[in-house]
Parts: C-alpha cells; structure tokens; sequence
C-alpha cells in the first residue's frame, strides 16, 4: 500500500467527517464523525511516520476541527491552485525553482478570490518571475493529491501562456531562481514532468492539444493512484 493511496483515504475521510460536523445537529452523529476524524488522522500520520507515529494525531485532529464550518461553507472541497505554462518565441518553458523545497515547476499558486483564474494566472506570473503574460488557453486541469504534489488536496487549472514582457526577476521569498529551459534541457528536480511535460511542450509548439485531466480510475475508490492518464489525444 503506497503512502500515497493511505493520504487519499485520510484526506477523504476527513473530508466527508467535517462536511457531516457542519451539517448535523445530532449529537450522536457529531461523535460519530469526530472519531472518524480520529481514525483519518492516524493513517496520515502513521503514513508520514510509521505506525508508532499515530500517538501523535492529537494536533491534526484539533487542526481539522478548527476548520468546520457551518452549512455550506462547511462542505469540504479540493482548494484551487492555477499553474501557468508560459512559453517563449524560442519554445522555452518558464519555470522555477521554489524557496521551500528546492524542486522545479512551472509558476502556479492559490486562486485568489475577487480574481478569475486568468487574471490570477496573470498575477502570479508576474510576482513569481517578473514575466507579463497573456493567457492563451486552458490546457489541464489536474488533482494535486492524486499526483503527489501536495499532501492538501486541490485541483490545478493549467493555462497556456505567452510571454508578452518583463524580465526575469524571481520573487525574493517564494523562488530560489527562475529560468527559461527547452525540452531537452530540463532542471532536476522537476515536479510531475513525466505527466505534462509533453503536453505542455506540444502546446507551446502550436500543436491542438485537447484539455489533459486526470481519467477516472477503475474501480474509483480502490484504483492505482499512480495510474497516469489524460484528456488529450
């Protein structure tokens, strides 16, 4: 069983815990969904760290309580994450380096709200590497959990960019560095690269590339995590 397949049933599990707590006025429901909450905290934490490492999930249970919320806005969905694939008149990718993990990937970050999500694709950009972009076309939409980028869950929207100015500056707290690469001159560590990399690349050649997104796995609740496929043809 991989850690990766365990986080998806910890994250669901907490996920439909907390929908319940915000919607149930039963006090034998809400207990019954606390210690759900209980038994999701020990498998992500005996994931991260071992069985032993259960007799710690004290925290992460009182983190997700704290984060209940009341009726609607207390239904628990996937975060919202836009990524920009901004290629250049060289058919060079923009990516960077983040501060925190030293790991490579295209400029991405947390859909803000009053925003639409080309206008943040935009934005973010811009604070990451000092690029002005014009967003070109939405090319994946991708699961975050699914594919191990995160331990959070949330969906990427993935827009095709085109560099229209600027230079390249990276942002001095989130970016370690920020550069242009070819295909064939890829950094290490790259994020997720054998998943978009060549969809990405295609894109930015021009090619009619349908939107990549992750396909239903056979059986949904038990199917290999690592399965990779996509939307495109």
């Amino acid at each position: 069983m991989s850690t990766r397949q365990l986080l998806r049933w910890s994250q669901s599990l907490a996920a439909i815990a907390r929908t319940g707590l915000g919607f149930t006025q039963s006090l034998y429901e809400q207990e019954r969904f606390e210690e759900i909450l209980r038994v999701a905290a020990d498998i992500q934490v005996a994931a991260d760290q071992g069985a032993d490492g259960a007799e710690d999930a004290g925290p992460l249970v009182e983190e997700w309580l704290g984060s209940v919320g009341q009726g609607i806005p207390g239904y628990v969905t996937p975060k919202t994450a836009v990524g920009a694939a901004v290629g250049n008149d060289r058919g060079e990718l923009l990516l960077i380096q983040r501060a925190d993990s030293g790991v490579w990937l295209y400029p991405t970050g947390w859909a803000d709200v009053g925003y639409s999500a080309a206008e943040v694709v935009v934005k973010e950009v811009h604070e990451e590497t000092g690029i002005d972009v014009e967003p070109v076309r939405l090319i994946a939409v991708l699961d975050g959990l699914r594919l191990g980028f995160t331990r959070m869950p949330f969906y990427s929207l993935v827009f095709q960019c085109r560099a229209v100015g600027g230079n390249l500056r990276p942002h001095p707290l989130e970016c370690a560095d920020v550069g242009w690469f070819s295909a064939d001159h890829l950094p290490h560590p790259l994020a997720g690269a054998e998943m978009w990399g060549e969809h990405v690349f295609r894109a930015l050649r021009g090619e009619p590339v349908e939107v990549l997104f992750d396909r239903p796995r056979r059986p949904m609740w038990r199917g290999d995590p690592d399965q990779v496929s996509g939307g495109d043809t």
